[in-house]
């Protein structure tokens, strides 16, 4: 089981057919371990000068998932239908993989 992200959900016309289709890419998330924090007179120096560049607008990104692209889907509408998954962007699926067969299902737990 790995949990996804659906990353990007858009149109896409078969350039053979002219028919349309759907593109759907999807981003493996993982946890990110959270570091030890350090201790003593650097990380006191090191969170004055943080606290500095916040309060110059400088943002520090959070980073506590990291995304890897894991599966990009190139399908007919008619493909899609058939699928049964309406992929919403930002929605976060458990993808199964077992005896030639790829399943989609709907977390369940809050992974925010």
């Amino acid at each position: 089981m790995v949990l996804v992200k659906v990353n990007r959900v858009s149109s896409y016309t078969d350039p053979e057919t002219g028919k349309p289709g759907k593109q759907v890419e999807l981003v493996e998330v993982r946890r990110r371990q959270q570091p030890r924090q350090p201790f003593g007179e650097e990380a006191q120096m090191i969170q004055g000068i943080m606290s500095q560049l916040q309060g110059f607008g400088i943002m520090m990104p959070q980073g506590r998932d990291m995304v890897m692209p894991k599966v990009t889907m190139i399908i007919s509408e008619n493909e899609y239908d058939l699928l049964q998954v309406r992929f919403e962007v930002n929605d976060m699926y458990e993808l199964t993989m077992k005896g030639g067969s790829i399943t989609f299902t709907k977390a369940t737990e809050p992974y925010a």
